[in-house]
C-alpha cells in the first residue's frame, strides 16, 4: 500500500510543472486526479500500518497557519455561513498542507526523497522543452514565450527552482549516464526561462547558479563538466533568444534604479497601508484586493509579494506563523553535511527570491519544496531507518535466574531489553 500511494505521489509531483498543458478552462485536472488518489492511499497505507511519523516545527506552524486563515474566513464572515463560503483560497492552502504531510510521511528513507526530487526534475521538463518548442513553431515571433499559456513569470520560478535540485542529483547520482542526464537539465532551463521574457526568473536563475561553485570541491572531471553546462547555457541563450526578449530582459536595471519593479512598489505601499489599518486579524484570506481597491482602483491586483500578500490577508499573527515557517525549514539547515548544507541553502534562498516578486505562498512549487528543504534536515540528522517515527514499546521478556544462565544449554539467546 505504501508504494501504491509513494507512486501516487510521485506522479503528483512529476505533473505539477506542466498542470497547464493538460488542464482544461479554470481546473488542473492531472494534478486534481492524481492528487486526490495520493491522499486516498496514503490514508489508507497509514491505516494499515499504524504509524505515524513524528511532526516537526515546520509541520505544527504549517498546520497552525492554515487554521488561522479558516478563522480569518468565521471571524469577518458576516453571513453566518461559516467555512461552506471560504473563499478558494482557503481550500487551497488545506490541500497544501495535505501535500506537505504526504510527502513528510512517505518519504522516510533517502532513496524515497531522492525519487521525489527526480520527479521535480523530470516534470519541469516537460515545460521547458514545450516553451523551446513553440519559440520554434512561432519562429521567435513572440515577445514572450510560455507553454500552455502559463503565466510567464510563474513558469521562469518553477523551471529555475529545479536548477539546484538537478545539479545537486546530477552530484550525488552514480553511472554513467544519470549525471549528465541531470546536468542537461542546466542549459536547457536557462533556455526556456530566459524566453519567458521574465526579468525576476532572470534574477532568480543567478541566485539558483550559485549552487555549482559552492560545490565546485569536485573531481577534475565534474569541474570540467561544470564549466561545459554554463558555457553551453550561455551560448544558447545569446544564439537563440530573440532580440525583443533580450531588451525586455536588459530593463530589468533601469526598473530597479527607477524603484518602479513593474509598477509593483506603488502596489506594495498600498498593501503595506492598508496592512496598517488591519495590523493584528488582516482583511482575510483572498483579501487582498479588495483591501487596496480604495487606493489602486481599477490597477489593484494581487500582492506581487507573498509576505506582504500574507501580511495584509492574515494580519500580523498570520504574517508571524508564516514566517517560522520559513524559519522551521532553514534552521535544520545549518547542520547538514557540506553538499547538502549548501544546495539546501541555495534552494532554500531561491524559493524566497521567487516569492517576493510573485504571490506564491499558496503555489503548490512553494509547499513542495519547503516539503523537500524540511525531509531533507530530517533524513540527514536522524537514522534513516525511523526518520522521525516513535520508537516501539518494548516487550519484556521473563527474567532467568542466574543459576540458570550460567548454564550453557539454558542460555537465554533473545536480545535483552
Amino acid at each position: 500500500m505504501n508504494t501504491l500511494a509513494y507512486g501516487a505521489l510521485w506522479i503528483f509531483i512529476f505533473a505539477v510543472p506542466w498542470e497547464r498543458l493538460a488542464a482544461v478552462p479554470g481546473l488542473a485536472v492531472v494534478t486534481r486526479v492524481t492528487g486526490a488518489a495520493a491522499i486516498a492511499l496514503t490514508l489508507m497505507a497509514l491505516v494499515v500500518s499504524g504509524r505515524f511519523r513524528r511532526w516537526k516545527l515546520f509541520h505544527v506552524a504549517a498546520l497552525l497557519f492554515v487554521a488561522w486563515t479558516g478563522f480569518g474566513v468565521i471571524y469577518l464572515n458576516m453571513s453566518g455561513i461559516g467555512l461552506a463560503g471560504a473563499p478558494l483560497k482557503f481550500w487551497t492552502f488545506v490541500q497544501r498542507f495535505l501535500v506537505l504531510w504526504m510527502i513528510w510521511e512517505l518519504t522516510s528513507t533517502r532513496r524515497h526523497w531522492r525519487g521525489l526530487l527526480k520527479a521535480y526534475v523530470f516534470g519541469a521538463c516537460v515545460p521547458a522543452i514545450a516553451t523551446i518548442l513553440l519559440y520554434v513553431e512561432t519562429s521567435g515571433s513572440l515577445n514572450r514565450f510560455s507553454a500552455g499559456g502559463a503565466d510567464a513569470n510563474n513558469l521562469a520560478m518553477t523551471l529555475v527552482l529545479g536548477l539546484p535540485i538537478a545539479w545537486y542529483l546530477s552530484l550525488t547520482s552514480r553511472g554513467a549516464v544519470a549525471p549528465w542526464l541531470y546536468r542537461g537539465y542546466v542549459p536547457l532551463c536557462m533556455l526556456a526561462s530566459t524566453l519567458t521574457g521574465s526579468r525576476g526568473g532572470m534574477l532568480t536563475m543567478i541566485v539558483a547558479l550559485l549552487v555549482i561553485p559552492l560545490t565546485l570541491s569536485l573531481s577534475p572531471g565534474r569541474l570540467a563538466a561544470a564549466i561545459a553546462m554554463l558555457g553551453l547555457s550561455g551560448a544558447l541563450a545569446v544564439a537563440y533568444v530573440p532580440d525583443q526578449v533580450m531588451e525586455r530582459l536588459g530593463t530589468t536595471g533601469s526598473a530597479v534604479e527607477e524603484a518602479n519593479l513593474g509598477g509593483r512598489l506603488t502596489l506594495w505601499r498600498a498593501g503595506l497601508r492598508a496592512f496598517a489599518r488591519k495590523p493584528v486579524l488582516g482583511h482575510g484570506v483572498g483579501g487582498f484586493v479588495p483591501a487596496v481597491l480604495p487606493e489602486m482602483g481599477p490597477n489593484a491586483k494581487v500582492a506581487h509579494n507573498s509576505f506582504i500578500s500574507v501580511a495584509v490577508e492574515e494580519g500580523l499573527i498570520g504574517l508571524i506563523l508564516f514566517v517560522t515557517i520559513m524559519v522551521s525549514v532553514f534552521t535544520p539547515l545549518r547542520h547538514l553535511p557540506r553538499l547538502e548544507r549548501r544546495f539546501g541553502m541555495v534552494l532554500f534562498l531561491t524559493l524566497m527570491v521567487a516569492m517576493s516578486p510573485l504571490t506564491w505562498e499558496d503555489n503548490k512549487v512553494t509547499w513542495l519544496i519547503l516539503a523537500f528543504l524540511t525531509g531533507m534536515g530530517a533524513l540527514w540528522t536522524v537514522d534513516a531507518r525511523t526518520a522521525g517515527y516513535p520508537p516501539r514499546v518494548p516487550v519484556r521478556s521473563e527474567r532467568i535466574p542466574v543459576a540458570a544462565r550460567s548454564r550453557p544449554e539454558m542460555t537465554d539467546l533473545r536480545p535483552q531489553l
